[in-house]
């Protein structure tokens, strides 16, 4: 076992505490002094079954998920409904344990709960343990757990264990659940945890492997925070004051943190009948002078193509979040794939004006964010932020003096009454709010006024219009119309290449690239470092910005190497297809990993996938990753 850093996986079924454990314990962790990434597993069943999450632990900054895993807290499933072998699904009892075996590196440590789960139900167990080396830990924490009254305590036994056969100061755990829990739990807690390490220390010091986590100092204080996280403070900060949506895996998670603050600020929260009325609803807000914001995940955000198109003709500030997950229709709801792009991109009707962002991790889900709700206020367009449930779902720590920033109220690009005086009118009184001869505006941006302001009154359509908001189907003004609004776009990518949203990795003369976008970027990146390492030249980009598309950027780089792997998880090539589109003249250089199981990429894979279809031009063993060539080959 690796002593440069830990990868814990606790897993059990949903109800045993499993989500709120882990979280703890990464505090704990990063508390100490490491950084640390989590990443989480579960199931779409209202039933539940088997769950797990994984931390990632180590003295330097980690960016994605490892390659497999070293230690095994296997809890079982105490919820299950049919823990026979034969049953449809298998024994679920015993999932927590037989399922996470694949991954567990050689010389890794086992520690299941024996007041619950039966090694010799589980075939070869014996066998694995010797071949791979495996130090297993029978303990039974279910009974530790009830003498203490709460059979859910058991994972507080099993944090307990692990402590004990890490070598990790409990200290750190103890502080976490006196800051955490209420009082008439925190006792039991505390003595669980206590009794537990000193088991371990007590009754298998003797045959304890040689196991030491890393220990580390971080320079400043830090915070424990998910892609969820981020982009619901981004949009506190940003200025929003209003959201309307109805739950759907895993947008959810934002929308129910967005929920529980926006009170606080004064702001409005609407849980409302279907996806449909919740992008409409925004659009009443944002009309009425709020900044505003709705989303959902693929199906959810289907329902909303009709008002996105209002929002676009109308030309409405809106923020949109599409949470993608494995589909099409319900898929696999609680599994990462990024295969709602070309969703995102082109949903709606006519030609598409909107921003899209896809951002890579909690710190870029923050800034990506304001950067939305910004670019939407200023140029009166939607904006979209897509992501997936890794993102939303993983932790990872960042300096709490990220977050120290300003909020913006700014609602961008209005009038105050004493501007709409001097404002353009026709006859009737009625502002011209779509101007398209406004020379004070080459962006193609036409000032709003806001509903009750004196001189400010307008027709608002989904129709085309002329400048007064009146419905017209004049050529002329049709065409000046959809320039003017397709002109934004000019304005928006000079921001953009301002702000840099795009990642760089690797040496600037590497001969090959690798590209992504989105969530894999962390992962992309480590790849990259270790390529290097074993002497490959090789360097990344992470792209951002889905539209208005870097073409600049993207070109400078691919007209740098000789060949290009496209990384990303969904089955249709969709960001390459996206490159292709908007830079066709490169696409004899671009060939795709893609990986479409509900898992996301490890580095080694993506090592794997470079070294053996890229250099050695072979082919990819197995099933978890396809090559598919640049075209033409």
């Amino acid at each position: 076992m690796t002593d440069h850093e830990l990868i814990w996986r606790i897993a059990g079924g949903s109800g045993d505490g499993i989500a709120s454990t882990s979280t703890n314990f990464a505090k704990a962790l990063m508390r100490s002094g490491l950084h640390v990434f989590t990443h989480r597993h579960y199931p779409s069943r209202i039933r539940g079954g088997h769950t797990y999450t994984e931390i990632r632990a180590s003295e330097e900054p980690v960016k994605s998920r490892g390659d497999g895993y070293n230690f095994l807290l296997a809890l079982g499933d105490s919820f299950a409904r049919n823990p026979k072998e034969n049953a449809y699904y298998g024994n679920e009892e015993a999932k927590p344990l037989y399922e996470n075996l694949d991954e567990l590196r050689e010389g890794g440590v086992i520690v299941y709960d024996s007041g619950l789960l039966d090694t010799s139900e589980i075939e070869n167990f014996d066998e694995r343990v010797e071949e791979n080396d495996w130090h297993v830990y029978d303990i039974d924490l279910r009974s530790l757990a009830r003498e203490k009254g709460r059979e859910v305590m058991r994972n507080t036994a099993g944090v307990g264990v692990t402590c004990a056969i890490a070598d990790i100061d409990p200290e750190w755990i103890e502080e976490l659940m006196r800051d955490a829990m209420p009082e008439k739990i925190l006792e039991p807690n505390l003595e669980i945890l206590e009794e537990a390490y000193e088991l371990v220390q007590a009754e298998f010091d003797a045959d304890a492997p040689d196991v030491t986590v890393p220990t580390g100092e971080h320079d400043e204080e830090q915070v424990l925070v998910s892609g969820s996280d981020a982009i619901a403070y981004g949009s506190f900060d940003a200025g929003c004051r209003f959201i309307a949506g109805y739950p759907m895996t895993p947008w959810t998670e934002v929308f129910t943190i967005m929920s529980q603050n926006l009170p606080e600020v004064g702001g409005i929260s609407e849980q409302v009948e279907d996806e449909i009325a919740a992008a409409a609803l925004a659009i009443g807000a944002s009309h009425a002078g709020v900044k505003a914001m709705s989303g959902s995940s693929g199906g959810g955000f289907a329902l909303m193509s009709e008002p996105l198109g209002l929002a676009e003709m109308s030309e409405t500030p809106l923020v949109l979040l599409e949470a993608t997950r494995a589909g099409p229709s319900t898929g696999m709801p609680t599994k990462p794939e990024q295969g709602d792009l070309e969703h995102v991109l082109y949903t709606s009707q006519g030609d598409s004006n909107r921003v899209v962002f896809a951002p890579a991790d909690p710190a870029e889900a923050y800034e990506q964010t304001r950067t939305a709700f910004e670019i939407a206020y200023d140029y009166q367009i939607p904006s979209i932020v897509i992501y997936d449930q890794k993102l939303s779902g993983e932790y990872r720590n960042i300096p709490a003096s990220f977050f120290d920033r300003e909020p913006d109220p700014s609602l961008g690009s209005t009038l105050t009454e004493e501007e709409l005086v001097d404002a353009p009118h026709d006859s009737s009184g009625k502002y011209s709010r779509f101007q398209y001869d406004n020379a004070d505006s080459p962006e193609g941006v036409s000032p709003r006024s806001i509903p009750g302001q004196k001189g400010g009154h307008f027709l608002a359509t989904g129709n085309e219009h002329m400048p007064q908001g009146h419905i017209s189907e004049d050529p002329d003004n049709r065409v000046n119309q959809m320039n003017r609004r397709m002109r934004k776009f000019d304005g928006i990518r000079a921001e953009l290449d301002e702000k840099g949203n795009q990642a760089h990795a690797g040496p600037e003369d590497a001969d090959y690239g690798i590209m992504t976008f989105g969530s894999m970027q962390g992962t992309v990146e480590e790849a990259v470092g270790r390529l290097n390492d074993a002497g490959h030249s090789v360097k990344m980009l992470g792209v951002s910005d889905m539209m208005p598309y870097p073409e600049e950027e993207v070109s400078a780089f691919l007209e740098s190497v000789d060949e290009c792997l496209v990384v990303e998880m969904n089955a249709s090539a969709q960001f390459r297809g996206l490159t292709q589109k908007e830079l066709g003249k490169y696409g004899r250089k671009l060939s795709s990993l893609l990986k479409y199981n509900g898992n996301p990429f490890e580095p080694a894979e993506i090592v794997d996938g470079f070294e053996t279809s890229i250099v050695e031009g072979g082919e990819l063993p197995g099933h978890e990753t396809k090559f598919v060539p640049a075209a033409g080959d």
